[in-house]
């Protein structure tokens, strides 16, 4: 990869890409190889574990397909391609007819599920002697996870995984912002309810 493109935005990288400049799709998706993938597992489930890859690539060849749809001025390209993953990981669902789930026990190592749980929730990091609680806890999360509607798990994962405001995810989803920020409230408190017992407090909220 030449250098300069190290350097650019994801936006400038994809504006670069569709003037026929390949290299810099080369450098978008090393950049976002190893999370999508890990979004798309997450999606998919233990269920349809084996066509992780496939759909993978699914996923690029769509946005590869819709790349004059994009725009930097509607969002970020990375809430964009987030959004497309989604949409191709629910296509794959949907077809094996299969609801939007969770895997609860290989969707992540260890290590990336205790680190999602401590982000996500907002707890303190663990100490080492620690360990077995939040492995528990992290497992828990999962667990809770495929308890949530489809609807407000897939707002939630779009939006702790890629980072998107509330306005972008309206935006990317076509719903009403409000309809977002529910989902989103909901969601979390239902997951804050089912996560009781490893809270500060042992509170729910």
């Amino acid at each position: 990869m030449q250098a300069r493109y190290q350097h650019m935005s994801d936006e400038q990288l994809m504006q670069a890409y569709c003037q026929g400049e390949a290299p810099a799709f080369d450098t978008l998706y090393a950049r976002y190889e190893a999370s999508l993938f890990r979004f798309m597992r997450r999606v998919l489930g233990q269920a349809l574990a084996a066509q992780a890859d496939e759909v993978f690539q699914d996923c690029w060849l769509r946005i590869v397909n819709k790349r004059a749809s994009f725009s930097a001025d509607a969002g970020k390209w990375k809430t964009w391609a987030f959004t497309i993953a989604h949409h191709v990981a629910l296509d794959r669902l949907r077809t094996s007819g299969r609801e939007l789930s969770v895997d609860g026990d290989n969707a992540q190592s260890g290590t990336e599920r205790l680190e999602w749980l401590q982000a996500t929730m907002q707890l303190s990091h663990a100490s080492a002697e620690d360990a077995a609680f939040w492995r528990a806890a992290g497992k828990q999360l999962l667990q809770c996870l495929e308890g949530l509607p489809a609807v407000q798990r897939a707002v939630f994962l779009l939006h702790h995984e890629d980072g998107a405001t509330l306005e972008e995810l309206a935006k990317t989803l076509d719903l009403g912002f409000e309809t977002v920020k529910s989902r989103l409230r909901y969601a979390l408190q239902k997951l804050r309810g089912c996560m009781q017992g490893y809270l500060p407090g042992g509170e729910a909220v």
